[in-house]
């Protein structure tokens, strides 16, 4: 997996994490992603998928409706926020690497979070996610647009094709530990 907790403690770049990665290697940062949430989750049941944690630092100021933004994310709310934000990097990823000029806008899709009540539906949610994701690196062309780059409003570097993929595992990566706690909880509370 890669080191994103460098990226977060600003000892490397994204450019010098991503350095070298070709679609290839996203397909396998990929599926070691999924296969890590996957097992983050088993053992879980459907009454896991929807405890509600205690988490005192929740705040989502993105929250649709106001009064979510200090809504501690049960494990449903977390599966669907995670694969969406990792299928709209990928999606975003692929026009990039099609040569298509980074556009600011959003290319997101994610089910309500209040639809996602049993574990196999978390489970689907994942496979299903994968199979988009990998899907999206099957449709860059031979040899990718990796000079199509934008201008990070974040961080000020120039972000390509494989970049702007991989911000979506490091989405991924900022939840895992996330996604433990809920679930330690959980099991925890059916004790």
């Amino acid at each position: 997996m890669i080191d994103f907790d460098a990226l977060r403690k600003k000892e490397k770049t994204l450019a010098e994490i991503c350095r070298g990665l070709a679609a290839d290697d996203l397909r396998d940062l990929t599926n070691e992603m999924v296969d890590r949430q996957l097992a983050l989750i088993a053992g879980c049941t459907d009454e896991d998928v929807v405890f509600e944690p205690q988490d005192p630092e929740a705040h989502d100021p993105y929250a649709e409706d106001p009064r979510d933004e200090d809504l501690a994310w049960n494990l449903g709310h977390l599966i669907v926020h995670v694969t969406a934000s990792s299928e709209e990097a990928a999606f975003l990823a692929a026009e990039m690497a099609r040569g298509v000029p980074y556009q600011q806008r959003r290319s997101r899709s994610e089910v309500h979070w209040t639809t996602m009540r049993t574990i196999e539906g978390c489970r689907q949610r994942l496979e299903e996610s994968r199979r988009m994701r990998l899907a999206t690196l099957d449709i860059w062309p031979d040899p990718p647009h990796l000079d199509n780059t934008y201008v990070s409003p974040y961080s000020g570097e120039h972000i390509d094709p494989v970049m702007r993929f991989a911000l979506g595992l490091r989405h991924d990566h900022g939840h895992l530990a996330q996604i433990e706690e809920v679930v330690r909880q959980g099991k925890s509370a059916r004790a």
